[in-house]
């Protein structure tokens, strides 16, 4: 097998199912790790109902979808799957320790010249490459949620990462169909700290009573022409997340960034967001019920 036919991606949450359903349907050989083998099977399932999906409304044909779920393959062994791999793209939990045990495990058995991409949004790419014996070829690959409807891709730059592994990840996102930009390392990259700005700035709207959560969300949509409002990508996305990375932003870029109380009673309510069926708004079977946005005012 021509190892730049070969890709791995490690973690089967919504971002690698995503990312292995793009590579898989590109024509590469896709293997998809994690240490859940239930994780696994739903993320199989996921990726199956996109290409039937995609076939039934005649987005893709039949043979491209059959031939796509025969490249793709699961496996719980992460230093077993990356064997000989040309591409490895973690996206596991955004927790530094976890990051670093993959690349440890994964690196030494990639192919020689291998990349070794991190999905992540927040963590710092220099940091992340410190356990690769090469880090010129450890690159940040941020891709969005739905990755299947989503066409950017931020290609982030660590400190020592290598114009050649630039060139080729980049050529790796064209394979896919995604358009790339180039970010130099930063907190919160170019999107997510636009994102975080503006989703914290929307609670901190709703908090005091600016407006409705629908009205605000509406706001967006219609006076930016965006696809979903703040608030309602917020609950995408998932407000742990968010506050997340807004103490991160908050921690290296200053005061701008100070998660809106909102925001932290929310997480402590376990109100997350579309995960867990409630955060501004609530959820039934994964679908936003009408008319259930927080009030103004909440706190």
């Amino acid at each position: 097998m021509n190892k730049d036919n070969t890709v791995v991606v490690a973690g089967a949450g919504l971002m690698g199912t995503g990312i292995a359903h793009a590579f898989a349907v590109a024509g590469y050989a896709t293997t998809l790790v994690d240490i859940d083998q239930a994780a696994l099977t739903r993320a199989q399932t996921g990726i199956g109902k996109i290409l039937d999906d995609g076939v039934r409304l005649g987005k893709l044909a039949e043979d491209v979808a059959a031939a796509s779920k025969q490249r793709l393959s699961t496996a719980t062994d992460i230093a077993e799957a990356a064997r000989g791999a040309a591409l490895l793209i973690e996206t596991v939990l955004e927790k530094l320790a976890v990051k670093l045990a993959v690349i440890k495990a994964a690196e030494p058995v990639l192919a020689a010249g291998a990349i070794v991409a991190t999905n992540t949004s927040a963590l710092s790419v220099t940091e992340i490459a410190r356990e690769a014996t090469d880090a010129s070829r450890v690159v940040g690959m941020h891709f969005f949620n739905p990755v299947h409807k989503m066409k950017l891709v931020e290609i982030v730059r660590g400190l020592a990462t290598s114009d050649e592994t630039v060139a080729e990840t980049r050529a790796y996102c064209e394979a896919i169909a995604k358009t790339s930009i180039i970010v130099n390392e930063a907190p919160g990259l170019t999107t997510s700290r636009m994102s975080a700005m503006a989703g914290n700035e929307a609670m901190y709207m709703l908090m005091e009573g600016t407006a409705t959560a629908e009205d605000i969300d509406t706001a967006h949509r219609l006076g930016f022409n965006h696809p979903l409002g703040p608030l309602e990508l917020g609950d995408v996305t998932g407000w742990d997340t968010r506050l997340s990375v807004l103490r991160y932003l908050h921690q290296t870029l200053g005061e701008k960034f100070r998660p809106c109380p909102l925001i932290v009673k929310m997480v402590a309510a376990g109100r997350y967001g579309r995960k867990t069926g409630a955060g501004v708004y609530e959820y039934r079977d994964g679908q936003k019920v009408p008319n259930s946005g927080l009030k103004a005012g909440v706190l």
